[in-house]
């Protein structure tokens, strides 16, 4: 079920009637066959899926918190990786590893039969498997004790707000919310619809309403012009901020109406003046979870190995989170690019330590903003590619300038900009993303009446599911 349809927006409704009426205890109930009523929209047969990762990793959290026999305890962890890595690599990388193989094969001149699968990817399956597997990871480094309320728990992990697209919660934050009596007050209301609001706005009028002429360049870049292989390559970094961001306020809002807070997953990315910051306001909860069970890992085992050590460590970091977001070499290498960034940037002010201190102007901020941008956006190209091929001939496109420029060529990314522009300034201005409704009346309703009319007369007809869901 998506968000930004009118069965979701039929559903939502349904569950907070209801949920409103009931006690915490049967409140819990609810959201949990809410939830697999949610997931199970897209295929009924997945459920299964989120069942055995719920009942699997249950059961192992408390086997690990009962031994203290150490061998014993790293087994079932290492039983709970395989379930769950195991489910995650049949579903999104068989097909992947098994063509990679053949290839592999065919360059040393043996020719091999690979077996190829109609494997379907279920929805979500990277975000409930990450957070199974931080619940039992946390268990078994004695950071958390485990629930033995099976409903609580099995509500954590299938949690229909954030359930396909993150973002990735903690058992810290979502459990205690879930076991705990939940008061939904004036302000959840306010500041829920908000949310939900700009996160339909950032979904349709920003995102999917570029979609077409990115899907149009990217399907077939030899086709056209300089000027609109550049045009499409900013809207995508539109369409996936907005697409993916706008996911993550919508959840956020529907947690705030059921009393549950779940946390920022973007806090204004393309405002950041280093790649490192750029990080920091980037899908958030997987930037943590990476850096607590991948790269502080790596960094602790490689401890002796000075700056070399860190900079392995960061670039597996990032060749891992490149293949965690699809079953494609050109993800690889759109983590290898950060990965390599975030080297360079740490280097940087290894050797110019001073530099990152000096105060520095409102030009000079706006340069840095600009370049890291930039850098980001290149690396979109590999991201939204649909093969290396694809992707060099629309860099090539770029790079090699032909065809002419019109002003409504020009016009159309500033448009989308200045709305990007206008939704994260004042949230990243106030640190706050429910800013608008601290403002006077009449500015604030004319902003809701221009979004709300950008809203009915920009979305298109065709539905456009949310990228990360693929993921």
């Amino acid at each position: 079920m998506l968000f930004n349809t009118i069965e979701y927006f039929i559903f939502l409704p349904i569950v907070l009637a209801l949920y409103y009426a009931l006690n915490q205890r049967w409140q819990n109930r609810l959201l949990l066959a809410a939830s697999y009523f949610f997931y199970g929209w897209w295929d009924w047969r997945f459920v299964s899926l989120l069942m055995i990762s719920t009942v699997v990793d249950f059961f192992l959290a408390l086997a690990i918190h009962r031994t203290e026999e150490p061998r014993r305890r790293k087994r079932w962890l290492i039983f709970s990786c395989l379930v769950n890595f195991g489910m995650l690599g049949f579903f999104k990388y068989f097909n992947f590893f098994v063509h990679s193989a053949s290839e592999a094969f065919r360059a040393l001149g043996l020719e091999v039969d690979a077996p190829t699968l109609h494997i379907i990817l279920p929805a979500g399956i990277s975000f409930y498997t990450f957070q199974t597997m931080n619940y039992v990871i946390d268990v078994y480094r004695r950071e958390m004790e485990p629930t033995r309320d099976f409903l609580s728990y099995a509500v954590f992990v299938s949690y229909f707000p954030h359930l396909v697209a993150g973002p990735i919660m903690r058992a810290e934050l979502l459990l205690p919310q879930i076991t705990s009596k939940r008061v939904v007050t004036n302000e959840h209301l306010r500041t829920g619809c908000l949310l939900i609001f700009i996160g339909l706005f950032k979904k349709v009028v920003l995102a999917d309403s570029v979609a077409a002429d990115v899907e149009r360049c990217y399907a077939n870049p030899a086709n056209y012009t300089s000027f609109e292989l550049l045009q499409a390559f900013y809207f995508f970094a539109i369409q996936v901020y907005g697409d993916f961001s706008g996911y993550t306020d919508i959840a956020r809002g529907t947690s705030r109406l059921l009393g549950i807070e779940l946390p920022e997953n973007f806090n204004q990315p393309y405002l950041s003046r280093s790649i490192t910051e750029f990080w920091r306001r980037w899908h958030i909860s997987l930037s943590q979870w990476i850096q607590d069970y991948l790269f502080m890992p790596l960094q602790m085992r490689w401890r002796e190995g000075g700056s070399l050590a860190t900079a392995a460590a960061l670039m597996i970091t990032f060749l891992l989170c490149g293949l965690w977001h699809g079953a494609n070499w050109t993800f690889v290498v759109w983590g290898g690019l950060h990965g390599a960034y975030m080297v360079v940037h740490r280097f940087t002010l290894k050797l110019f330590p001073q530099a990152a201190k000096k105060r520095r102007g409102p030009l000079v901020s706006l340069l840095k903003i600009l370049f890291v941008f930039h850098l980001v956006s290149f690396t979109w190209i590999f991201f939204r590619a649909a093969d290396f091929t694809t992707a060099f001939v629309y860099l090539t496109g770029i790079l090699n300038w032909h065809g002419a420029i019109s002003l409504e060529d020009v016009a159309q990314p500033l448009f989308y900009a200045l709305l990007t522009l206008g939704l994260d300034v004042p949230q990243f201005r106030s640190g706050d993303h429910t800013i608008m409704l601290r403002w006077h009346w009449l500015p604030r309703g004319a902003v809701y009446a221009a979004m709300a009319v950008m809203l009915m007369v920009m979305r298109t007809d065709r539905e456009i599911p949310f990228i990360y869901f693929q993921f």
